[in-house]
């Protein structure tokens, strides 16, 4: 019988993750039963969410149990099917986690056509990255011509697709990203009006030089001191989507920052609007962002970045460096081998 790898939480951190917090173990590849199906990861896809998974605290989602399966979105080869909805080959993508193989009763797979793009999309600015960009943007952002977007993450997988989309409804778009290099790529590839590197000393007044009329649009992916530039910026009646906080998911004691106490007087007197999402809240909107991006992708009006490692054995260290930003673009562990 084959052998199987995959990762499982040996504890849960405190603070930042270590290597003992991970555990890599073989297994036996399962034999599918009636109804269900074998999967054979390509690509695991490692996000900043996995962090709160690591985590028993209240959150929207179950942690993942000591000893389990590191949760994780792949795209998979069907190598096995008792299904009559899958068969052998079908490339799917699925939930399968940190590990090489899965069984799965069907539920939740949903399967990729290889023609639209590379799978690998499926788990970048085609699959969650991309479409937690497209809704919170559109359906919380709203950006409107002439106005100026700010993205902090801007090289990452949502934080590009966000001011790239920012654009095409004709908005400025404004990133923040750690390193030169990454804001040239900003600039240059993705076709921000600016970017700023987080790290930058003068980072308030250089985003207040980049934004001379304020900002009506702040796509949150980091807080920190990322966000108290942006904070005296808002304008009247700007919006600000909540998608992420990595500057805070290693935080072990609660503090107040230093604009706690103006934050409530702004949200009233410029009459704020801050709404937290989770990219499952608008699951009617899927079709309509398969639709828009599929084709933004393919006229070029939306590019990505894709940054791998090769092997299931180098998750941990992945995902580590993703939760520091050592990542440029969609973190991706290439688990197999595409199909011939």
């Amino acid at each position: 019988m084959s052998q199987g790898k995959r990762v499982v939480l040996a504890s849960r951190p405190h603070g930042e993750p270590k290597p003992s917090d991970f555990r890599l173990e073989e297994y036996a590849v399962p034999v599918p039963g009636d109804g269900q199906v074998l999967l054979r990861t390509i690509w695991l896809s490692l996000d900043p969410y996995m962090r709160g998974r690591m985590s028993d605290g209240p959150s929207y989602a179950q942690p993942v149990p000591v000893d389990g399966v590191m949760e994780g979105g792949t795209v998979s080869e069907v190598i096995a099917s008792n299904n009559r909805a899958f068969a052998t080959g079908d490339i799917v993508l699925s939930r399968a986690g940190w590990q090489t193989h899965a069984l799965s009763d069907g539920k939740g797979l949903t399967k990729i056509d290889p023609t639209i793009a590379p799978i690998s999309t499926a788990v970048g600015v085609l699959g969650m990255p991309g479409m937690t960009a497209y809704t919170g943007l559109l359906d919380i952002g709203k950006p409107q011509a002439g106005e100026t977007v700010v993205v902090a993450a801007a090289s990452g997988a949502v934080g590009s697709a966000v001011g790239q989309i920012a654009r095409i409804k004709g908005a400025r778009a404004v990133g923040i990203a750690g390193g030169k290099d990454k804001c040239a790529y900003v600039t240059n590839e993705f076709g921000f009006d600016a970017c700023l590197d987080h790290r930058d000393p003068d980072l308030a007044a250089k985003l207040k030089e980049a934004c001379p009329k304020g900002i009506d649009v702040y796509f949150e992916n980091v807080g920190g001191a990322v966000f108290d530039a942006v904070f005296p910026l808002l304008n009247a009646f700007a919006r600000v989507p909540v998608c992420g906080l990595i500057a805070h998911y290693n935080d072990t004691e609660a503090a107040a920052p230093k604009w706690a106490g103006a934050l409530m007087r702004n949200i009233l007197t410029k009459r704020l609007t801050f709404r937290g999402f989770i990219v499952s809240d608008f699951a009617a909107r899927h079709g309509d962002f398969i639709r828009d991006m599929s084709q933004w992708v393919r006229e070029g009006k939306v590019k990505y970045k894709e940054f791998v490692t090769e092997g299931l054995d180098s998750a941990p260290d992945a995902f580590m460096g993703l939760l520091k930003g050592a990542n440029f673009g969609k973190q991706l562990v290439r688990v197999g081998q595409d199909r011939p």
